[in-house]
Order: C-alpha cells, then sequence, then structure tokens
C-alpha cells in the first residue's frame, strides 16, 4: 500500500482546478512551490521519491507533473521513461541542479516537455506551468505535409511514406516549427523562442542535437542546412 501523499487544494474554486503532482526530494523546496502553485489555483500532490512518484503518476488524473531528476529510488529520467513507455502523455516540466546542454537533451530525449534548472525563478516556473498546460488544452490543429511527409499537430504523429516515425516531445516541436515554414529558412533563435520558452538561458546550439536527430530519424535530405542564417525542411527529399 503506497504511504500517503501530501497534498494541497484551492479553497472555493468554482470549477475543478488542474491537478499537478510533484515529485521533488527537498521537502522545503517542494512545501514552497506546492503552496505557491495552489495559490495560483492549482490542486497539488507531493511525493518525495521517484518510485512513489512514478506509482502515483500510473494512477493517472494529474494535468502536469514537476519532476526533479536527482531522487531517491529511481531518477527522474527513468520515471519519465517509465511514463512515456507506458502511454502517458502527461506533460512532464523537470527540475534538476545540473546544467549543460547534454543534460537537458537527456532529460528531454526521455520525453519531457520542458526543463528548468535550480535556482530558478518561481515565476518562470509558473510560467512555464501555465504555458505547458495551455498547450494540452488546446484543439487539435491541422496535419502538415511536405512531400511524403506527414506531421499531425495534434496526435503529434509522424509519418513518412505512410510509416510512423517515433520522436521524443522536443524532436517533435522542431520538426513542426520548420514544417510550418516549409521550404523557408528558420533561424535558430526562432526555433529557440517557439519550442524552447521564453526564460530558456542555454545553449543556442542544443538546436543542432535534436536536427542531428531528426536526420538519423528521417533521412539527412529532409532538413537542409543554411550556413549562417539557419534550418530549411526540403519537401522533396
Amino acid at each position: 500500500m503506497l504511504p500517503p501523499v501530501t497534498s494541497y487544494h484551492p479553497a472555493g474554486a468554482a470549477r475543478r482546478p488542474s491537478r499537478l503532482l510533484i515529485v521533488e526530494d527537498e521537502k522545503r523546496l517542494a512545501l514552497s512551490l506546492a503552496k505557491g502553485l495552489m495559490a495560483e489555483g492549482y490542486a497539488v500532490d507531493v511525493v518525495h521519491d521517484g518510485l512513489e512518484g512514478l506509482q502515483r503518476a500510473g494512477e493517472g488524473g494529474y494535468d502536469l507533473i514537476v519532476l526533479d531528476i536527482m531522487l531517491p529510488g529511481l531518477n527522474g529520467y527513468r520515471v519519465c521513461g517509465a511514463l512515456r513507455a507506458a502511454g502517458d502523455d502527461v506533460p512532464v516540466l523537470m527540475l534538476t541542479a545540473k546544467d549543460g546542454e547534454y543534460d537537458e537533451a537527456e532529460g528531454l530525449d526521455t520525453g519531457a516537455d520542458d526543463y528548468l534548472t535550480k535556482p530558478f525563478s518561481y515565476v518562470v516556473l509558473v510560467a512555464r506551468v501555465k504555458a505547458l498546460l495551455r498547450r494540452r488544452g488546446q484543439s487539435a490543429p491541422p496535419v502538415l505535409r511536405a512531400g511524403p511527409l506527414t506531421i499531425d499537430q495534434g496526435s503529434h504523429k509522424v509519418t513518412l511514406d505512410g510509416a510512423e516515425v517515433t520522436l521524443t516531445a522536443k524532436e517533435f516541436a522542431v520538426l513542426e516549427q520548420l514544417a510550418l515554414r516549409a521550404g523557408e529558412v528558420v533561424s535558430k533563435p526562432e526555433i529557440l523562442e517557439h519550442v524552447w520558452d521564453f526564460a530558456y538561458e542555454g545553449d543556442l546550439n542544443i538546436i543542432e542535437v535534436y536536427v542531428s536527430a531528426l536526420r538519423r530519424k528521417l533521412g539527412a535530405g529532409y532538413i537542409a542546412t543554411v550556413r549562417g542564417a539557419g534550418y530549411r525542411l526540403v519537401a522533396g527529399a
């Protein structure tokens, strides 16, 4: 039987508030985040262990998970990876004391939707939470096509010549931005602005990591590099 979860619920809510799960072993930080998010109108549950976090998340019903990476029991990478392997698409905002583009790439490649390095601004965290919830609540947009490549913005499904191509959340987001302007040159700052949110302060070259991954999965000819300018999706590759 699971130990009791610490829960925080806003008083007098007129409708069902978004339910958030915080998985963070620094108890003072977790409590501070929970109280702040509750004041924003969210219902918040808190656990301090990776295994327990995975079990709680697996029960379903959460609209977003705030997930630390360095956790006892099971680290955040493995928690997120297990959720995605089980088909759970709940938005995940990862927190970590580590920094650097490869740490971020590892976190996002497990299926996380966003990444925040400690110490962080609480205002920035709330903005990220709201952005992720807003994206999830949007109605399904149309399917984009570039030659034999199709990008379904609603289901996040990508097919090439009719065969599905498995992409991480960030790989899909980068490809989506290129597909929205297929045939045009899209600069790194433009991709960064739309995919990584306004508060990202890491290395701009993180985009190269994801473009390289897309080329491996789709074929090198689909994304052209325009030296000094950015990238262009080529429809007839």
